[in-house]
């Protein structure tokens, strides 16, 4: 079976090249448990192999000595101290959430419609119960109607008369109520 290329990368970090033809994974493992023991026989190789790899990429070697540092017992207490802070800062932050939506946020206000818009309404209304744009209920020519309507509306709030007759007579009186 072949590395995957995390191994591969693993096993450069510690200073063994298994992307050499002929390495095993079995030969890896050994290598390994030889470098964990602090053999004398390889302890000189491996500590080569560390400084050129310090030298050529300081990153990847604090990398691996803060993952060699939390392998031990201080290091695991430091894990578990930093997994409990996480966890009450996340409980924190979520009752901070709550209070502010609870208390702060204010809540969203229903828009008011003018006086304009309710007449235009009325008198759509009154439009739609004539018989002069469609059938009772329908209108059949919508913007026609919203022409007359929003005319008529316009014409009675800067003071003009109602007409005398027809389904503008029935539009400007339902207009009227709304705006006196």
């Amino acid at each position: 079976m072949a590395f995957s290329n995390l191994e591969k990368a693993m096993g450069l970090l510690i200073g063994l090249d298994v992307a050499r033809p002929g390495t095993s994974r079995q030969a890896a493992k050994a290598a390994v448990s030889l470098i964990a023991r602090g053999t004398v026989a390889v302890a000189p190789r491996v500590a080569t192999a560390g400084t050129g790899l310090i030298q050529a990429n300081p990153v990847a070697a604090g990398i691996g000595l803060g993952l060699g540092a939390l392998q031990t017992d201080p290091g695991q207490q430091l894990l578990d101290m930093a997994a409990a802070r996480g966890r009450s800062d996340r409980v924190k932050f979520e009752q901070a959430i709550t209070d502010l939506t609870m208390s702060t946020i204010p809540k969203a206000r229903k828009k008011t419609t003018s006086k304009f818009n309710q007449s235009i309404k009325a008198g759509m209304k009154a439009a739609k119960a004539s018989t002069s744009y469609g059938k009772k209920g329908t209108i059949n020519n919508a913007k026609k109607a919203f022409t007359a309507v929003t005319k008529t509306a316009s014409k009675i709030n800067k003071g003009g008369k109602v007409a005398k007759k027809g389904v503008l007579r029935k539009i400007g009186l339902a207009i009227k109520k709304v705006l006196r």
